[in-house]
């Protein structure tokens, strides 16, 4: 998937690889900022891989689509034919994109299930079981949101715990039916259906006290025998909700965000007294040492109250004995190392670089031991302060 940002195509991310399919059904999902007021071209490239490098050129092309995040948001599910890159149809190929709106925050669900007695799907060997969840889109249409990993020849398979967002799994509904679908994995792709069971969040909340017992029915089975019963029974061992509280409540709750600046004194930055260096002071505009104290403190400032920040430095020789330090406060104040504001931390920075000695070698460990400690100091008076911080470090 891919984004237009900044005049050209940049990648969000990509799926899961479904090995020797034409009708995969990908579980991963992308989260992109949706804003109402732009226009935001998406692109989705689809490939078939057949190596392990991470490189798309020397895999097959299969086609692609071009939208925008609104015709996705107003028209979810969009059914749109797969182009080459000269416009034309790739075949009969369709690419079906679903979107939805996540909430920041909200609750987490942590699942772990073993099964007994699974059907044999294999005429050599035993089942290799994975278990498939899917989200209910309508009342016929289901999306795969997660598959557990394959345990290879065993009818008795114990998954490992896996965590989902509620949101995810059934747009936050406890009420709303979930479906869960058993599969022998094939090398060759065409996977065989073990059976199925839907349930909700609210009944697998049971698994809090007891483990909770699920028939897997193969609906094809069901219909043909008489006497069938099951093709195995799927147990949910675990079930946990757990909420993620989201930064916006973290700071409405009072904690305050704590920054820290460390900056790189050493030799490899070039001489400051040249303008190929990036601790270059030019009167005319900022070097890229200030310009990125400006942009990431201009955004951390508004989240502490006091406006006083730790600048640090390292990989320089500091008056007044011209020894090489790895942990030193840029305004010669070890006792106080706090600048006033972001507009300190630069007047700081520039009398600095003025009056130390470039050198080496690049060593951050101590100032982040440093900042360490700070963060540390707070978690301990939380018990009798109260006191919530969060300590970010720019370096």
């Amino acid at each position: 998937m891919h984004l237009f940002q900044r005049g050209q195509w940049q990648e969000v991310g990509r799926t899961e690889n479904i090995v020797n399919c034409l009708d995969p059904k990908f579980t991963k999902s992308f989260k992109v900022d949706y804003y109402f007021e732009e226009v935001q071209k998406v692109q989705f490239a689809v490939f078939d891989l057949d190596n392990q490098t991470p490189k798309l050129s020397d895999d097959d092309f299969l086609g692609q689509v071009e939208c925008t995040l609104g015709q996705l948001v107003a028209g979810s599910p969009v059914n749109r034919p797969l182009q080459l890159r000269n416009g034309k149809p790739a075949g009969k190929s369709h690419i079906i994109i679903t979107t939805e709106e996540v909430k920041e925050g909200g609750e987490n669900a942590s699942l772990r299930f073993r099964a007994n007695n699974l059907d044999k799907k294999d005429t050599f060997g035993k089942s290799d079981p994975y278990l498939e969840v899917l989200r209910q889109m309508s009342v016929d249409s289901w999306q795969a949101v997660h598959r557990t990993e394959v345990i290879k020849n065993n009818l008795n398979p114990s998954w490992q715990e896996f965590s989902l967002p509620v949101q995810t799994l059934c747009g936050g509904d406890r009420s709303k039916d979930i479906k869960f679908a058993v599969y022998d994995w094939d090398k060759d792709g065409s996977h065989d259906l073990i059976g199925t069971f839907i349930t909700n969040i609210s009944q697998m909340l049971e698994a809090e006290q007891k483990e909770v017992a699920f028939p897997c029915i193969h609906p094809v089975k069901k219909a043909k025998k008489k006497k069938y019963e099951n093709s195995g029974i799927v147990y949910l061992t675990s079930c946990k909700i757990s909420r993620e509280v989201s930064f916006l409540e973290y700071v409405m709750g009072g904690m305050q965000v704590n920054f820290t600046v460390g900056i790189d004194f050493t030799a490899s930055n070039g001489d400051p007294k040249q303008s190929t260096s990036l601790h270059y002071i030019n009167p005319y505009q900022p070097n890229e040492y200030m310009m990125a104290i400006q942009a990431v403190g201009n955004v951390c400032q508004d989240y502490d109250s006091d406006k006083l920040f730790p600048v640090l430095g390292f990989g320089a020789q500091i008056p007044p004995d011209q020894k090489v330090s790895h942990e030193f406060a840029v305004n010669f104040n070890p006792s106080n190392p706090f600048c006033a504001g972001v507009n300190g931390i630069v007047e700081a920075y520039q009398n600095c670089v003025r009056n130390v000695r470039l050198y080496g070698p690049t060593n951050v460990a101590p100032i982040i031991y440093h900042c360490s400690q700070f963060a540390l100091k707070a978690q301990n008076d939380e018990a009798t302060k109260g006191s919530k911080r969060y300590y970010t470090m720019c370096v």
